[in-house]
């Protein structure tokens, strides 16, 4: 890396777009370079989270990727800084301890430089409200990272394993569509929101964190039962039908160091 990971993160905001939607997206986007990290490249990350190194922090880019650097050295710096010295708690707690914790402090770092551009580009009360909630539509690095409140799809044909690897997630319903509501009263109708976006939640890749569309291949792993986009995985349909018990990145390599 060139420079100091605050600064590289800062760069990834383009200054001139103000409106919680541009933020929602260098959130989403660095958002998911974390996810990947701490999933299907969890090998990479456990590894350059070296405790013989100096402090180090785990930075989401803004254009997917992930680095693991030395914080900024400008007081104050231009952004939040995430979680100072991941690495040294790496050798003294179990694994998916310390990977859940990365990721907690991950999703407050997330939310933190979210919320620092919302005052930067003086967002008023309703830019906030919309940057929030778009913010909480998506499942958090944690919930991803240990499955917590989240459902895992079921293959749509056959109970076997061998049949998970080909098949796609199933809605509970027969149709991707909702028939409209009547109106309801305002209670009613957040309770109808919260319920939707946990359903949402239900179908989320456990790579990408993005939800179930019609149509993808998904890939379910056999050891932990977590779904993936194949892209996320780089496994095609064509190479999925030779493969007799799959695994995921995360169960690969937590196997390979036991």
């Amino acid at each position: 890396m060139d420079d100091a990971g605050g600064g590289v993160a800062a760069a990834a905001m383009n200054h001139h777009a103000r409106s919680p939607e541009d933020v929602f997206r260098d959130f989403r986007a660095r958002r998911a370079g974390i996810v990947k990290a701490l999933t299907t490249d969890v090998e990479k990350f456990y590894q350059q989270c070296d405790p013989e190194k100096e402090n180090l922090c785990l930075y989401g880019l803004p254009n997917e990727t992930w680095d693991v650097t030395l914080p900024a050295e400008e007081v104050p710096p231009e952004l939040p800084e995430p979680a100072l010295g991941i690495n040294f708690a790496r050798d003294g707690m179990i694994e998916k301890d310390w990977l859940s914790l990365v990721a907690v402090h991950s999703d407050a770092w997330l939310l933190s430089v979210a919320f620092y551009f919302g005052a930067r580009f003086g967002f008023d009360k309703e830019a906030r409200r919309r940057l929030f909630t778009m913010v909480n539509g998506l499942p958090t690095v944690y919930e991803i990272v240990t499955g917590v409140a989240k459902k895992q799809p079921k293959p749509s044909n056959g109970s076997s394993k061998s049949s998970k690897s080909n098949s796609k997630p199933s809605r509970h319903s027969n149709s991707n569509s909702k028939p409209a509501k009547p109106a309801q009263p305002k209670d009613e109708e957040d309770n109808d929101q919260e319920d939707a976006q946990e359903e949402e939640q239900a179908y989320s890749c456990a790579s990408c964190g993005e939800t179930y569309v019609n149509g993808e291949f998904w890939i379910c792993c056999d050891i932990c039962e977590k779904w993936f986009h194949g892209k996320c995985v780089r496994i095609t349909p064509a190479k999925a039908e030779h493969i007799k018990h799959y695994k995921c990145p995360a169960c690969s390599s937590k196997r390979s160091r036991e």
